[in-house]
């Protein structure tokens, strides 16, 4: 078992394990307990009672954060030359297609959101071994593949981000950096917590949000009281 550091032991002593707290509570305990020398990330996971193995119970959405992320978010738009300006208007990083797929072939991925357009989705889909395993690949349910690319952009750049549950049922996203005041924390964290509980399958059975923990990089996780986070 590795041994705790003393900033380990310090964090822990700083809180309850066994207790669930208020989101409110949880975020000040996070904020208190984060000893990193740079900007952490605030995270939430959410253990969901869903069979994600079974696509009428798999959730995914995207959520715009009231208070933006944090960080720089890089943007690549792959689109047709009569969409490049528009692109470039509302602030994207990168614009263009094929020279861009080719170094996306090359191993080029030094971006955060890829936004297209459905007419080039077929050559964007060939880049799917490449961008998935990184959560690149653009789609249609998370609004990276439309015809507004300069909206779609504008959006990206605000804070919006894309979730889904993973193999074992659970969701896990950045909502904020710890230096944000704990009011922004909790405003970005409620507002993922929402969209997902309106995502709830049909299918889903039993209790939907069965647990919340919130973290940061390295810190220890804070259990949440679901009831402090129904809608």
């Amino acid at each position: 078992m590795a041994k705790l550091s003393k900033k380990q032991k310090e964090a822990l002593a700083k809180f309850d394990k066994t207790k669930v707290y208020s989101l409110e509570e949880a975020v000040s305990v996070v904020k208190d307990i984060t000893y990193t020398k740079f900007d952490a990330s605030v995270d939430l996971d959410v253990r969901l009672g869903v069979d994600p193995r079974k696509a009428n119970q798999m959730v995914r959405g995207s959520v715009t954060l009231p208070h933006g992320t944090g960080k720089q978010v890089r943007v690549l738009v792959l689109c047709t030359p009569d969409k490049e300006e528009e692109a470039k208007a509302a602030g994207a990083d990168y614009y263009g297609l094929d020279d861009y797929i080719a170094k996306i072939k090359g191993g080029w991925t030094d971006v955060d959101v890829i936004i297209t357009m459905p007419s080039v989705m077929p050559k964007v889909g060939a880049l799917g071994k490449i961008l998935g395993p990184r959560g690149l690949m653009p789609n249609p349910k998370t609004g990276t593949v439309t015809m507004e690319v300069g909206k779609a952009v504008t959006e990206a750049k605000a804070g919006k981000i894309d979730f889904k549950v993973d193999k074992f049922g659970i969701i896990h996203t950045a909502v904020a950096k710890v230096s944000f005041e704990p009011n922004k924390i909790v405003d970005n964290a409620r507002e993922v917590l929402q969209a997902i509980i309106k995502l709830k399958p049909a299918a889903a059975k039993g209790t939907y949000v069965k647990s919340v923990t919130v973290s940061s990089t390295m810190s220890p996780g804070v259990k949440v009281d679901t009831k402090s986070i129904s809608l």
